[in-house]
């Protein structure tokens, strides 16, 4: 199985890590939260947003973006709207580790100059200020496996009251 890494530096709203953690433990992805947080980890607003995952969730934590990057190795790739690229234009290989910054901040600026090529935006308008950091995670995310061919996913639903029958079989 191929593994996908979502990494939060330093989030600031529990409801968008709360979010962000259903997201991961849907898809399979592993979740990497960097401090400091903007919130303790037993938040009600992070365990009524996730509350019913966060024991499903491959979940790591570090002291700060130091101590993330000494303990890990993959490709890594930087979501900002300060990004060249966009998202979709990128070939995700396997382990790799999809970074998000601060909801107020973004990512360190020192880092994304040091890693232009690794830098990618998703397309929204110049006038605004950004979308949501749980709905951009879920952008980024569903994309790389979408490339993957959403391993492991289940591609096809159940109705509860009916059964779903194919014409012509």
């Amino acid at each position: 199985m191929k593994n996908l890494n979502i990494v939060l530096a330093e989030p600031q709203i529990p409801q968008n890590t709360g979010n962000i953690s259903r997201t991961c433990a849907v898809t399979g992805a592993k979740l990497h939260l960097i401090r400091p947080f903007g919130f303790e980890i037993t938040d009600k607003h992070l365990k009524r947003a996730g509350l019913d995952y966060w024991d499903k969730l491959d979940i790591y934590y570090y002291n700060d973006i130091n101590d993330f990057f000494a303990k890990n190795d993959g490709e890594y790739f930087f979501f900002t709207t300060k990004g060249r690229k966009v998202y979709s234009q990128v070939d995700y290989p396997n382990n790799a580790y999809l970074v998000f910054g601060r909801e107020d901040k973004g990512l360190n600026e020192d880092l994304l100059y040091n890693n232009p090529d690794k830098c990618v935006r998703i397309p929204m308008r110049n006038s605004l200020r950004s979308l949501n950091l749980s709905n951009s995670v879920a952008i980024a995310a569903y994309e790389v496996l979408r490339q993957w061919d959403f391993p492991d996913l289940s591609r096809e639903g159940q109705l509860t009251k009916y059964t779903w029958q194919k014409e012509g079989i």
